[in-house]
Order: C-alpha cells, then sequence, then structure tokens
C-alpha cells in the first residue's frame, strides 16, 4: 500500500536531518561508489551548505546538513541525487533511476536533537555491521554556533 505523501516542510536557515535510498532493484553500492557519494556530499562543503555529519550506507545515505545562501534543501538533494545518478551511470554501468525520488527529511529544532542525529549518523556502521572506522562516513565544515 502506498503511503501518502506529505509536505516537504522547509526554513530559512533550517539545519535538518535527511536519509535517502537506492531504487529498489538496484545493487548495493560498491566501496568506489560509495566514496563517490561521499565525495559529492563533501564537494561544496562551507559554500553552498554546513555538512555537519554524513554517512554513506551501501543502500541508503543520511546527511544532517544546513543549505545556505538561496539553495532550497530541495535544490541542495535534486544536485546531490542527480549528480551521482549520473556517475554511477556512467562509472559502474547501473541502468535507469538510481535512488528513490522520496526522501526522509526532519528539521532539527534544538542542540541537543542536533547532537542526537550526528552520533546517529556517525554511528549507523557500527550498528548495522559493527564497523567502527567506516571511510565513507564523517563530519564536514563545522560552522560558529550551530
Amino acid at each position: 500500500m502506498e503511503r501518502p505523501r506529505l509536505p516537504h516542510i522547509s526554513e530559512d536557515g533550517a539545519t535538518y536531518f535527511v536519509t535517502w535510498c537506492l531504487r529498489r532493484g538496484q545493487p548495493h553500492l560498491s566501496e568506489v561508489e560509495r566514496q563517490l557519494v561521499a565525495d559529492a556530499l563533501r564537494a561544496f562543503d562551507g559554500e553552498r551548505y554546513n555538512l555537519f555529519a554524513y554517512v554513506v550506507m551501501d543502500d541508503h545515505v543520511h546527511v544532517v546538513v544546513r543549505p545556505l545562501q538561496e539553495l532550497g534543501l530541495s535544490q541542495l538533494l535534486h544536485t546531490w541525487k542527480s549528480y551521482t545518478a549520473n556517475k554511477l551511470q556512467r562509472s559502474a554501468g547501473r541502468r535507469g533511476s538510481v535512488w528513490q525520488s522520496r526522501r526522509h527529511d526532519r528539521i532539527i529544532r534544538s542542540e541537543t536533537d542536533l547532537w542526537e542525529k550526528i552520533d546517529y549518523v556517525l554511528t549507523n556502521p557500527v550498528r548495522r555491521w559493527g564497523v567502527e572506522d567506516y571511510p565513507y562516513a564523517g563530519r564536514g565544515t563545522w560552522p560558529v554556533g550551530w
């Protein structure tokens, strides 16, 4: 059963916890592909957005991010997903849509919530595989005053 699509709420200057997944039927991301996605996430950190934390798993991505300037969350996610999908199709021979069109996003409303989400993102590989030193996770630029 298809769940109804709820509107995505956005606020200027907001920080978000966002998750998106591979489209059903796509093979899991290889280590090379995870590196490609991680590199794309870090590419404009501190310029177009502040990337508080990220993890690229084998079938999904989590980020804690604050878009900067006039870039909205939807535009930022479209850029990441479109760029990485094209790269994955060219370099790995993937066919069709790579990412699901849906995403889960939530505005972070407090410093406590921020730290909980950062911890969740960075410990995702530990919870899933018991891997502590995971190369496709990390923190980006840390702005003054979250």
